[in-house]
Formats: C-alpha cells, structure tokens, sequence
C-alpha cells in the first residue's frame, strides 16, 4: 500500500500533512483550491453499500479522520450517527458549513477550533495532538483514505493514535487507494500487507470489497499502473 488518493506519489508526492514544515503546503493547497486529487464531489459508493454492515446504533458517534470537506459526513449524518470530523485547514472546515448550507457554532477547547452544527462536528487542528479526554466516546471510525493519504513513515503513529481515541470495541470501516504497477502480476482480491502489519495485532480484517480500474494520468489512462480502491472492515480482537 504506496500511494495516496489520485496519483501514485512516486509521481506526485503527497505533503505530510501533520509535520510542522509541511503543514503549510498542506494548507496551501486548501487556499490556492488545489484538492481535486484527493476531495470527492460525491458520497463513496462503498459507503453507503457497505456501511450497515457495521450494525451500528442510531446516535453512535463516527470518528472522520483527515475528513476535509468530504460529503460522507453528511450521509453518515443521515444515518443517524454523531459525526466527529478531524481536519487541519479552516478553509476546508468552513468551506464544508458553507457549501452545504449548514449554520455552525464554534468554540476553542485546547489547541482545536471546534465546528458544530446538528450531528456533525469538527475539530478543526493537528489529528496528533487529539486527546480521547476531550474528544469523548468513538464507537466506530470512517477512514476514506486517510491511512494511505499518510507518508508511511507516519502510518503506524496513526493507527496507534486512532487505538487510543477509539472505544475498546469500536471497529473501523476502512478505504484505501492503491497504484499497482501492472508488471508486478500483483492480484486485487488479497489483503495489503501494510494493512496486515499495522493493524492485524489487535483487528480482525476482513477485506470486503476490491474495485481494479486503470489509473488516470491527467485525462489520459496510465499504461503502467492499475488503481485499486478497497474496503476493509476491521473489528477488535477478543482478549484470550
């Protein structure tokens, strides 16, 4: 699992959004409205597929991670659920308000600019300095490809932040981006190793759903790579 949303870094590398000296790219990007790579104009179709599965109670709260001003959460929203979205640019948390019409408080509680309208809020700051203490009860994280939009160098300090913001029992319904290369005969219907490395100590994973499409290098497709887009539902293992 090498790359993040859209093209493949080894092409386009993405910032590292929660590093000090990157984290004004990052906001840039918001400012100058360079999102079209990784920001979706529509609700994930493997959400609104998929998600019941989770068996989730009305008024559970749904952790969003690095959720940008993505429609999910409103969808989500929609379900029922308490919606906690987590995103480092005010620009991106204000144009979500706005562009949906939705009227929001705010408020500073610590290091975060806290948004709140309805069943949706967002912190709006650094994912890393979240404290459970403050965030409250999540019983149930949403990752649209916040892992692999991470250098990998800061996935497993993710997943171990997430491990400690979350409910011992809450589960994850994950989605990932992955660039193949088409020589590597790589197959699409298996578990990412990365996944398995980071995650399998302490999750059952179950890969639910694997979508190959051929990789688009601006408007043309890219004769090298496939794209795979791919559903992991992770549930907490059961202490011996």
């Amino acid at each position: 699992m090498k790359s993040a949303p859209g093209p493949s870094p080894s092409r386009q590398p993405s910032p590292d959004i929660n590093q000090p000296r990157d984290n004004p790219l990052w906001l840039r990007m918001w400012r100058d409205d360079r999102t079209e790579d990784f920001h979706q104009i529509a609700v994930n179709p493997l959400l609104t597929r998929y998600w019941h599965s989770q068996k989730l109670a009305r008024g559970s709260r749904v952790l969003v991670p690095l959720c940008g001003k993505s429609l999910d959460m409103l969808w989500l929203a929609q379900q029922g659920h308490q919606v906690v979205g987590v995103e480092l640019s005010p620009i991106a948390v204000k144009a979500f308000f706005a562009e949906n019409d939705l009227k929001a408080t705010k408020r500073r509680n610590g290091h975060f600019t806290c948004w709140r309208s309805g069943a949706i809020s967002i912190w709006c700051g650094d994912f890393f300095s979240l404290k459970k203490g403050r965030l409250g009860r999540i019983d149930s994280v949403f990752d649209r490809a916040a892992l692999t939009a991470l250098p990998e160098k800061l996935r497993r300090r993710y997943v171990t932040q997430l491990r400690a913001l979350i409910e011992k029992k809450a589960g994850l319904f994950l989605l990932s981006v992955e660039d193949v290369a088409k020589a590597s005969g790589q197959p699409p219907i298996r578990i990412d190793h990365e996944i398995a490395a980071l995650y399998a100590e302490h999750f059952e994973i179950t890969l639910t759903c694997s979508q190959r499409t051929h990789t688009a290098s601006g408007d043309r497709a890219d004769p090298a790579f496939f794209t795979d887009n791919k559903l992991y539902q992770l549930s907490r293992r059961q202490s011996p």
